[in-house]
C-alpha cells in the first residue's frame, strides 16, 4: 500500500496502516478515517476518491507511504524502536524518490520517527535532501481534531506547493 514516484509534489506519510486498510488492501480505508475527504477539500484531488481509488492519487502528484507496515488497530500499539526504523526507511525513500514536500501525519509519529522534540505544526526546520518535511495532524477518526481544522493544515500545505 505505497504510492512512490519521482517528481511527486508530496507524499503524505501515515503511520501505519489499520486492520481496515490491511483487510481491503488500500490506505486509509476505515470509513471513520477522513483523509480521502480532507486532501480533496484542502485541493489536492479534484473529486473525493473513496479509498479504493487510492492510486488515481499519483496522477495529481500525491503519493502515500508509512512509517511502519506492520498493521494495528491503533497506531499507539506501534513500538518507538518501530518508530525510529521506520524513519530510517523512510528517510532512503525520500532520498531516492525526492519529492516537493513529505507530510508526516502526526506529531508524535514524527517526533519518535525523527528524535525531534517539541516539535510544531506545518513546515519544520529539516530537509531531507531536497524535500521539505511538513507535521500535519492525522486524519484518523481516532484524533479530535475537527473535519475544518484537518482541511485548514493540509490546504496550507497545498497553498504552500502552489
Amino acid at each position: 500500500m505505497e504510492l512512490l514516484a519521482p517528481n511527486l509534489r508530496v507524499v503524505f506519510c501515515g503511520i501505519n496502516p489499520g486492520l481496515s486498510s490491511a483487510h481491503q488492501g488500500y490506505p486509509f480505508a476505515n470509513g471513520s478515517n477522513r483523509f480521502w475527504k480532507v486532501v480533496h477539500q484542502a485541493g489536492f484531488t479534484d473529486t473525493q476518491l473513496a479509498p479504493e481509488q487510492w492510486q488515481q492519487l499519483q496522477d495529481t502528484g500525491c503519493g502515500i507511504t508509512a512509517l511502519v507496515a506492520r498493521p494495528t488497530v491503533a497506531a499507539s500499539e506501534v513500538t518507538r524502536e518501530e518508530l525510529l526504523s521506520g524513519g530510517e526507511a523512510l528517510k532512503e525513500k525520500i532520498l531516492r524518490y525526492q519529492p516537493r514536500a513529505l507530510a508526516i501525519l502526526g506529531k508524535q509519529a514524527f517526533s519518535s520517527a525523527f528524535g525531534v522534540r517539541n516539535a510544531s505544526w506545518g513546515r519544520q526546520e529539516m530537509t531531507i535532501g531536497k524535500t521539505e518535511v511538513w507535521v500535519l495532524p492525522n486524519p484518523s477518526g481516532l484524533n479530535r481534531a475537527t473535519l475544518e481544522q484537518l482541511t485548514e493544515s493540509y490546504r496550507e500545505l497545498f497553498l504552500a506547493l502552489k
